[in-house]
């Protein structure tokens, strides 16, 4: 499923060749556009990215040295430097990073480049959420109470957290996607999470400034796409409901809002472009607002930028919206009037994420063992920034890319994009795969129940512990595993014994013992080499027959492990070996230890110090995010193995903590 441009293709384009400040997803999808409109592209990339999906995919590539963000794609000077250096006449910013920043905007106008984004006028005045709240303010537009002052001491928070009521939120005012923002249930635990916030703001956006408002319970989010050229004329391109979300990042987006009546598609449609005239703006922007039950809107936030979700807007439209970038920031004007707006059909997107569902979603490092999508066809579309093989460091957010399906309806679209979930395949690190299927499958989801809270209220059947693995599929594994060994001694010659995977067969013991493991269950397997087995492993398919039904399993193997797709999961199963296999024990009795790669923030204890169970001891910083490791008991801090600064492994220990009452 790829959009079409709707715009002139004939005139001989000003622009040759664009650089693309970012990395990821994003950044093969601009490019992907530019490439369509002839254009040359450039990468930049990090150290850690050089061998990215994204580098590859463009025509030039450009270093910018360092491995975190601060040290690379948030670096203004390098980026204007980067496209200087390859002839690239303007910067696309995609999303995150810099894409927010009008100082960026600024430096590029003035270096005499073009930014495919809006004003740096516009930015100031939406970047911050504060001052786009007091804009909106003066326009009349609903606002949810709260505080948006300059004052960022805690005590000001804490006075305006006791005027709003609790519970409240605490957003960065400088950026989204969930970074700085933190929900704080009572007083009690206003100034840590207030500290915590600040340093996450400062880490991703350069500005530490938050402010607070209420949380509301149970409202829909549903955001405004709206496009303006130079001529001063601006469309709303419909809306997308983005309510189901984890740690207050969007994980599903659909449009158009399933239930949202004409008469308030088009009240808040008109509200979002008169945001967006009044600051003049330029180019693509989104108008971010919460619905509540009564259908009243009240105004979030306007991300000055493209988002992550803009394809469900592209699926339901037709419309290319990184050419209507490109295009409008060349001096055209919008190609057709708000009565020419399409809605066709519906669209559904997914975020594809490397995370731990099952452990508070922490992000996952690693390499890409196995990656396999989804097949292609009528209305499935998959944007992605990575390829088998490619790793996934901690320095980065963690989404790997997305999924989006199209359908006549929205049933059509969901049972599509469940399709799709279906046959996608990721072995090596954890995603949230398995957690996407659930949702989407969810009877809850199918009716179309719709609200900020869906996670947390159906976490038990969205995150269900994992149960005992049956005899089936340890026999299915098992046979993979045995099966792809024979395939791997035999011979190339197909009409040789040797190629036949029934009977007997040379090399292997009439019987084998595997030993085997999988989600911290262990079993061992029993296999005859006789051609008695219900199942083939043919290619990467174990076909197993059962009763004259036949059903197909994914099944790759890569050493000693095994990626068996069952029950629409992929499994990952390892080989022991039972002699030289020793159970993993720490170190010391005690031990905490690393849940991630990532690099130690601070460690808020002392060697001797005692501690009450729950205390903070380390904080974590991995793919932008703080990560509290806390006391599981009360005791005292025996040592710590950590320094602020430093870069750790997962399972690395960090603090020995000794409990009092087993000395």
């Amino acid at each position: 499923m790829s959009a079409s441009p709707k715009l002139s293709l004939t005139a001989a384009p000003l622009l040759t060749r664009i650089l693309v400040a970012n990395r990821g997803e994003i950044a093969c999808r601009i490019m992907r556009t530019a490439k369509a409109l002839g254009l040359t592209t450039v990468a930049v990339h990090s150290a850690t990215d050089r061998e990215a999906r994204h580098v590859r995919e463009a025509d030039i590539g450009v270093d910018l040295g360092g491995s975190k963000a601060a040290d690379s794609y948030l670096l203004i000077d390098k980026l204007i430097a980067a496209a200087k250096a390859s002839g690239a006449q303007a910067i696309h910013p995609g999303y995150g990073f810099l894409s927010e920043n009008a100082g960026f905007a600024r430096a590029i106008e003035n270096a005499g480049l073009i930014f495919l984004g809006p004003p740096a006028s516009a930015i100031d005045a939406m970047g911050s959420k504060s001052a786009a709240k007091a804009l909106m303010e003066d326009a009349g537009v609903p606002l949810v109470p709260g505080y948006h002052g300059a004052a960022q001491d805690v005590d000001t928070f804490r006075l305006a957290a006791e005027r709003i009521g609790y519970p409240v939120l605490l957003k960065a005012t400088a950026g989204g996607g969930g970074k700085g923002m933190k929900v704080v249930e009572q007083v009690s635990e206003l100034a840590e999470a207030l500290a915590s916030a600040q340093r996450e703001a400062q880490s991703s956006f350069g500005d530490s400034r938050m402010l607070v408002e209420k949380y509301l319970l149970k409202p829909r989010h549903v955001e405004i796409q709206v496009f303006a050229d130079q001529h001063g004329n601006c469309l709303y391109l419909n809306e997308r409901d983005c309510s189901i979300q984890r740690r207050h990042q969007k994980v599903v987006e659909e449009a158009p809002a399933p239930g949202l009546t004409p008469e308030l598609r088009r009240a808040m449609g008109e509200a979002a472009v008169r945001a967006a005239q009044t600051i003049g703006y330029v180019g693509a922007g989104t108008v971010e607002f919460l619905l509540d039950s009564r259908g009243e809107f009240f105004f979030m936030e306007m991300n000055t930028r493209l988002q992550v979700e803009h394809p469900v807007t592209e699926a339901i439209t037709g419309l290319d919206l990184v050419a209507w970038q490109i295009r409008v920031a060349q001096g055209e004007p919008l190609p057709i009037t708000q009565a020419q707006v399409p809605l066709i059909g519906h669209a559904i997107e997914v975020r594809l994420y490397a995370e731990d569902p099952a452990n508070d979603f922490l992000p996952a490092t690693g390499t890409l063992a196995i990656y396999r999508e989804s097949a292609a066809g009528p209305g499935r579309r998959v944007d992605s920034g990575v390829a088998e093989g490619d790793s996934v460091s901690p320095f980065y957010d963690p989404m790997l890319g997305k999924l989006i399906a199209w359908g006549e309806n929205r049933e059509q679209a969901r049972l599509r994009l469940l399709a799709m979930l279906n046959e996608f395949a990721i072995g090596g690190l954890k995603t949230n795969v398995a957690f996407l299927r659930r949702i989407i499958a969810h009877p809850a989801f199918a009716a179309a129940e719709l609200d900020t809270d869906f996670i947390p209220r159906y976490q038990a059947q969205l995150l269900p512990p994992a149960g005992e693995l049956t005899a089936e599929f340890w026999q299915a594994a098992g046979e993979a595993f045995s099966q792809s060994q024979a395939n791997a001694v035999r011979q190339n010659d197909l009409h040789s014994p040797w190629s036949s995977n029934r009977g007997l067969r040379a090399g292997l013991p009439a019987e084998i013992d595997l030993h085997l493991s999988c989600n911290s269950q262990k079993q061992v397997i029993q296999l005859r080499n006789t051609n008695a087995s219900s199942a083939r492993l043919q290619g990467e398919q174990l076909v197993i027959e059962h009763d004259g039904v036949r059903h197909q399993h994914l099944a790759i193997r890569r050493g000693d492990t095994l990626y068996l797709n069952w029950q629409g999961e992929l499994r990952t199963i390892k080989r022991l070996d039972p002699i030289a296999e020793v159970e993993a024990s720490h170190t010391q009795q005690g031990g905490l230890t690393a849940p991630m790669n990532g690099s130690i923030v601070r460690v808020m204890v002392e060697v001797g110090q005692s501690v009450d169970i729950g205390a903070q001891l380390v904080v974590l910083e991995a793919m932008k995010m703080e990560h509290s490791i806390r006391a599981p008991h009360a005791g005292v801090v025996k040592a710590i193995y950590c320094v602020e600064g430093e870069m750790v492994s997962e399972g690395t220990g960090l603090v020995e903590l000794e409990d009092p009452s087993v000395l």
